[in-house]
């Protein structure tokens, strides 16, 4: 199989195990123009990419921005405070006034669940959700399955346990469905008010206590406390979260194993993960970080429909 069987990534839900193992394969290839002294490859000149941001970031829009330009494509950054969203104008308004400036692919990041899908049914650019509230991340997803496969071999048979903010978080929901389609076991540990309601119905197993979650798994996803999303207090402080769902090295020595640590970013230190976790040999963060200008590299590509 040399395409995707979709025109969108709007999320991982929406891709067959065929199309993740050719973005994997792809991304090999782009991994190996990255690490050259000269990462540049003509593959999208003459495509233009409009970067549409209604939500701040900082990590997924330079990952992005950086596999464009890696790729030779003319790139148009668009953030929503400093626009005409601001003023009052509609999301497909200014998607077409955008799209009338003759734009092929379109990297949206918004605040609200669904509106890359609202987009993909109104124009004709291929639309790459970068995260739409709390519903998806797909590019995330698959550069944390793509960095367990780099460092165990396989995600299958592996045991991955996410844990932390579950209920605010589109990478949880995402790697979910990725992990699974790939054939890895999964569960979720957190505090029980950031844990959805219903959430076994989606096949994971659920664990409030974090030294037997990490005790079962060979991959541990932290993820970041997301205060800016949480409207009501969750728990009673960042002390008490640090106490009982914080991992440290100390906890780490009392496993009788090693685990593999990745956290999708931003990391509070000392919160979610101390920093002698997050700087130890036993943390792929930065292999994350790296993997991630290849995978959207090759999402890009794949989706451009060019041929190499």
């Amino acid at each position: 199989m040399s395409a995707l069987s979709v025109k969108h990534l709007i999320g991982i839900k929406y891709l067959t195990i065929d199309d993740i193992e050719l973005i994997f394969k792809t991304t090999d290839s782009f991994k190996e123009v990255i690490n050259r002294p000269i990462k540049k490859v003509p593959t999208l000149r003459d495509t233009t990419v409009v970067n549409l941001f209604f939500e701040n970031s900082t990590r997924t829009r330079i990952s992005f921005e950086l596999a464009e330009k890696r790729l030779s494509a003319d790139i148009v950054n668009f953030s929503a405070s400093s626009s005409s969203v601001s003023k009052g104008e509609t999301l497909i308004d200014t998607v077409n006034n955008i799209l009338a400036m003759k734009v092929d692919m379109v990297v949206m990041r918004h605040p609200s669940p669904g509106a890359p899908m609202f987009l993909a049914r109104h124009i004709n650019a291929s639309i790459i959700n970068a995260g739409d509230g709390t519903h998806e991340h797909p590019t995330q997803a698959l550069l944390d399955a793509y960095s367990i496969r780099e460092k165990l071999g396989t995600v299958k048979g592996k045991k991955v346990c996410i844990i932390g903010d579950i209920k605010h978080s589109r990478v949880a929901l995402s790697n979910i469905y990725c992990l699974q389609k790939l054939g890895a076991e999964v569960m979720l540990v957190g505090p029980p008010t950031l844990m959805p309601t219903y959430i076994e119905a989606l096949g994971v197993k659920v664990e409030y206590n974090l030294k037997k979650a990490l005790e079962w798994c060979d991959v541990a996803n932290v993820l970041r406390i997301q205060l800016e999303r949480q409207d009501i207090k969750y728990f009673p402080s960042l002390r008490e979260y640090a106490l009982y769902f914080g991992i440290n090295k100390s906890l780490l020595d009392s496993l009788k194993k090693e685990i593999v640590i990745m956290h999708p970013g931003p990391i509070n230190r000392g919160v979610e993960i101390s920093s002698d976790v997050a700087d130890s040999e036993h943390s792929i963060i930065l292999n994350q970080v790296e993997n991630g200008v290849a995978v959207r590299m090759a999402t890009l590509f794949l989706l451009s429909g060019r041929k190499e």
